[in-house]
Formats: C-alpha cells, sequence, structure tokens
C-alpha cells in the first residue's frame, strides 16, 4: 500500500535521476577527457599551472551549477516527499481506515519511513557518487574541497541531508497534520540548518591548528590568498585546507603592526612595487587558524553523523506522537 501511493513520485524521481545519471556521464567523460589531454601536453606537473587553471575555468559554472543542484535535492525530498507522506493521510482521513487494521500505527509509520526514507538516501547517494566523479578533475585543481558547496555537495554528506530532510517533512506532517504548511516548514528548517550549520557548526567538528605564515615579499604581494580554501598564505596545500580565521599582521613579538610608525611609513612612502619589499623588512607574520587537509574525511563523517542523530530523534518524535494521536 505505501508503494502504490508513492509510485507517482518514485516513479518522477526516478525519471529524473536517469536524465540527470546521462548528463553527468557524458559530463564526466569530457572533463576527465580534457584533464588528461591536459596533463599530457605538459612536460612537467609544475608547469600545467596555466593550462590547469584555463581547464578549470571551463567546467567551473557547470560544476557549481549541478553542486547547487544536490544542495537543493534534500531539500524537495523532504518538502514533496517528506511532507506529504502522512499529513496527506490526515487531511484526507484514510488514516482512520489504516489504524483499525491489524497493522500497528509503529508498523504502519516503520513502514513508510523505512521504504521512502531508503529511496530518498540512494537517490542523494546516487546524484553524489556520480558528481563526485564527473567533477573529481576540477575538484583536485581547485584544491578546495573544503568550500561550503563542494562539502555538502559531495561524497557523504548528502546522504544525511536526504535522510534528515525526509524524516524532518514526515515528522512535521505528522505534528502539523496539514500538507502545505509542512512543506513550508520543511523547507524553512532545512534552509536554516545548510546556512547554521557551515557557518557555526562545522568550523568547529574538531579544534583548529595554530600556524604561523611568515609575511615574504612574494606572500605580501598574495595577501588575498590569506583565509581561502585551498591555500595557507598562498601556498598550494594538496588535498585544500581550510582556513578558518586569521590574524592581523604582527612582528616578531606578537604585537600587532597597523598603526606604529614603521607601517605606516611604508604604507605611506612606497609604490606598489615597492611595498611587499618593505613589508618583508620588518619579519612580520599571520597567525592563522585552519582545518588541515587530512581532516576532511573525518568532518564528512562526523557532518553525517550529525544529521544522522538529529534524523533518529525526530523519528523517535513521530513514533511517540502518532502512538498518542486521536483516531
Amino acid at each position: 500500500m505505501s508503494w502504490r501511493q508513492f509510485r507517482v513520485q518514485a516513479l518522477v524521481g526516478l525519471g529524473s535521476l536517469v536524465l540527470l545519471a546521462v548528463y553527468l556521464v557524458v559530463l564526466g567523460g569530457q572533463i576527465h577527457g580534457a584533464y588528461d589531454d591536459t596533463l599530457a601536453h605538459c612536460v612537467a606537473r609544475d608547469d600545467c599551472a596555466g593550462p590547469l587553471g584555463a581547464f578549470a575555468d571551463r567546467y567551473s559554472l557547470q560544476t557549481d551549477l549541478l553542486g547547487y543542484l544536490l544542495l537543493a535535492v534534500p531539500g524537495a525530498i523532504g518538502v514533496f516527499w517528506g511532507a506529504p507522506l502522512i499529513a496527506r493521510e490526515l487531511e484526507a482521513g484514510t488514516h482512520s481506515l489504516a489504524w483499525n487494521q491489524s497493522v500497528t500505527r509503529g508498523r504502519w509509520l516503520a513502514a513508510k519511513l523505512g521504504l521512502v526514507g531508503l529511496l530518498s538516501v540512494a537517490t542523494a547517494g546516487l546524484y553524489s557518487l556520480m558528481l563526485t566523479w564527473a567533477t573529481g578533475p576540477v575538484t583536485n585543481v581547485l584544491n578546495n574541497r573544503f568550500e561550503p558547496v563542494l562539502f555538502a555537495s559531495r561524497n557523504l554528506a548528502p546522504l544525511g541531508y536526504a535522510a534528515f530532510s525526509f524524516v524532518l517533512g514526515a515528522t512535521l506532517g505528522l505534528v502539523l497534520r496539514r500538507t502545505v504548511p509542512a512543506m513550508a516548514a520543511t523547507l524553512l528548517v532545512f534552509t536554516a540548518l545548510q546556512i547554521v550549520v557551515p557557518a557555526l557548526i562545522r568550523p568547529h567538528y574538531q579544534a583548529p591548528t595554530r600556524t604561523s605564515v611568515p609575511l615574504t615579499a612574494e606572500l605580501i604581494g598574495r595577501l588575498t590568498k590569506i583565509g581561502t580554501y585551498g591555500d595557507i598564505g598562498g601556498l598550494r596545500i594538496p588535498g585544500g585546507p581550510w582556513v578558518v580565521e586569521t590574524s592581523s599582521i604582527l612582528d616578531s613579538s606578537g604585537k600587532e603592526v597597523g598603526h606604529t610608525p614603521w607601517f605606516q611609513g611604508c604604507m605611506d612612502h612606497s609604490s606598489l612595487s615597492e611595498l611587499p619589499t618593505c613589508l618583508a623588512k620588518g619579519n612580520v607574520h599571520v597567525e592563522i587558524a585552519e582545518q588541515p587537509a587530512d581532516r576532511y574525511w573525518t568532518f564528512q563523517c562526523l557532518e553525517t553523523a550529525f544529521f544522522a542523530v538529529l534524523t533518529a530523534l525526530l523519528a523517535a518524535l513521530a513514533f511517540w506522537r502518532i502512538r498518542t494521536h486521536p483516531v
């Protein structure tokens, strides 16, 4: 019965996934082919910075749009699969018939959550797998796996989002008993978490490491690099670390130099080309806090586990609510 009620949504989702899979296979073949061709024309990997940058620029817009699309998939699952799942039955009154049969309320709910929930996680997982493979060379070149959209749309994290969003929608539908309000509330809560988690929670899964970056003349000329994903002070680090905090420019004793006469003299009396050399003479540095590149998979697992815990709590709330719900 659960399958018969859900089969239209399932078939629409399956059709969309098949079309997307075809597109990703074609795009992935083009990206991998272009990447191999670019490397084949380089004498050494160090000579490939320019060609690889052009390669990444060529495909970055497509990969970014696909990443944003995957971010929206779990939310759509919660809104269109989760929220109507129970709310629609409560509105139509068909739950009364189901709850007066030999099947218990808990088993009825478990069947619905289990069937549609597994399909939700499988859908997000397959999309994530295909997208991760197709865009892998671009990610390797850009070296920015911790970038919020990339982190949330690749590998394990989308599975946790899909499970959470679906159970969130189903639970809100059971509590609110109206389909449209449940859909709106699901979208609101899921969107809020997608903003709050990267900004306030993800940076603290593990304590960041502290690193001192000496500001050489070359590095001062590229100060904009500090604070980006994939670089520490303009130095490319394999895998892409995440710089979460950067101090002001400090002298050898750890004091800020921004308002010192020497610093102001460099700023006021040096041309743009002379400024890096002038600042480098002061033996200055920047203190940064960063999440090392080798923590990427740890963070993926921690974020997936975080949403899995939220999913379990919501499911427990749903089972408690359905036992106390009037017929």
